[in-house]
């Protein structure tokens, strides 16, 4: 690494990133040059350009991605009904290939010697960025300063400390020393007393969602417009992948819902506890999966969910850029060609209800399923059919008497 002379920095301007800005300079005397990706942190951009000039980087890029993030990477997950360990929406997870991948093009743009990321020896987000570096770049030089021996600062309060002696300006503080990832899909909170899993989150971390106890005491009720697998309209207003999210976002969080409190397994081996606000997302995965049920055949979707498990832990784990991963999103967008559709939703104090769905391409018959008098379905078949699949048990149980 002693011939790197200009690093791109993936740049957050939280406490990480901050200092790992002025470490580069004094470790390896190079121009910095960082990159945030706005994917819907909102505020959290703020006074960013100054502040990584006034920490010492060369230039800032700061990118819109809000878009590209929701249609090319949230959407497509969602088509899988992607769902890591039952329960994690996978926020952080599908944004780091994004910035990763932008990193790169800046990095060829500057003609720059290496990418640098702030994430830790221990986490998941090292192994994202790094494989996306990779499967992009190939030959690329990458800079972990939480793996470099260089790197000293190996808690937060050593870079807290670090900080106030280079005054570099930070939001976090030894008493309230979250980690917090927010995107326009969700916002992850890690650290501090959540390394007690027997700990109740505190109530005035959320900042995507009201308790469900403040949440309103009259139901919300939306409907969804879905167009092959992907939603495009909130009560019958068209809007782009990332307004549709925002709106839905307030919405859900309003009304208390997608809050998550998990232990789940890092790639590295480890379990982790995290507590995720995922509100619009939690009811668009519900949407999606009731305008399927109308219009997907059973044993389509039967397949389609037996690769689910496995989509999300590639995303998880970092290979959103693995031919495997390729081919699974090609055959699961196949199977959303017939899911367009509305599901209506019921929005109440933390719950998230379907309480409606219609579909052009409703494979529903009500004069099937009727348990009234019909003309289609004739109730005697029934007996055959039974017999049939039951065969192979009767003849074990005659072999056993």
């Amino acid at each position: 690494m002693s011939d790197v002379k200009k690093v791109v920095l993936a740049y957050s301007g939280g406490l990480d990133t901050s200092v790992i800005v002025r470490w580069l300079i004094d470790v390896f005397g190079c121009e910095v040059i960082c990159f945030a990706a706005d994917v819907g942190q909102k505020e959290e951009l703020d006074g960013l350009e100054e502040k990584a000039i006034n920490t010492g980087a060369s230039k800032i890029y700061i990118d819109d991605l809000r878009e590209e993030f929701v249609r090319d990477f949230v959407f497509p997950a969602l088509r899988a009904n992607a769902i890591y360990e039952g329960t994690y929406l996978l926020g952080t997870s599908l944004a780091r290939p994004l910035i990763a991948k932008r990193q790169i093009e800046i990095a060829r743009k500057e003609g720059a010697d290496a990418v640098c990321h702030g994430a830790t020896g221990k986490g998941n987000d090292q192994v994202r960025f790094e494989m996306t570096y990779y499967a992009l770049e190939p030959n690329i030089k990458i800079i972990s300063p939480w793996k470099d021996d260089r790197w000293t600062l190996r808690s937060r309060d050593a870079m807290i400390d670090y900080a106030q002696e280079h005054n570099i300006p930070i939001t976090i503080t030894k008493k309230k020393p979250y980690s917090e990832d927010r995107n326009l899909l969700h916002i992850s909170h890690e650290g501090g007393i959540l390394e007690d899993p027997w700990a109740e989150p505190p109530e005035d971390m959320f900042v995507l969602s009201v308790s469900p106890e403040r949440a309103p005491d009259k139901p919300t009720y939306v409907e969804i417009e879905f167009e092959e697998g992907n939603p495009v309209a909130i009560d019958g207003q068209k809007l782009t992948p990332a307004a549709l999210l925002d709106m839905m976002n307030d919405l859900a969080g309003a009304n208390g819902i997608g809050r998550v409190d998990m232990v789940e397994n890092r790639f590295v081996g480890m379990k982790s506890r995290g507590v995720y606000e995922t509100p619009g997302g939690t009811v668009l995965w519900a949407a999606h999966r009731a305008v399927e049920s109308l219009t997907m055949d059973r044993e389509v979707m039967l397949m389609r969910d037996s690769l689910t498990p496995k989509y999300s832990q590639l995303a998880y784990n970092g290979f959103w850029y693995a031919p495997e991963m390729e081919f699974m999103q090609k055959l699961i967008d196949e199977t959303q060609k017939t899911v367009t559709g509305t599901a209506r939703v019921k929005l109440y104090k933390g719950n998230c209800t379907i309480v409606g769905r219609k579909s052009p391409n409703s494979l529903y018959s009500e004069d099937f399923a009727t348990f009234d008098t019909d003309k289609v379905y004739d109730q005697k078949d029934a007996i055959g059919f039974i017999k049939l699949n039951a065969l192979r048990m009767r003849i074990q149980a005659l072999l056993k008497r």
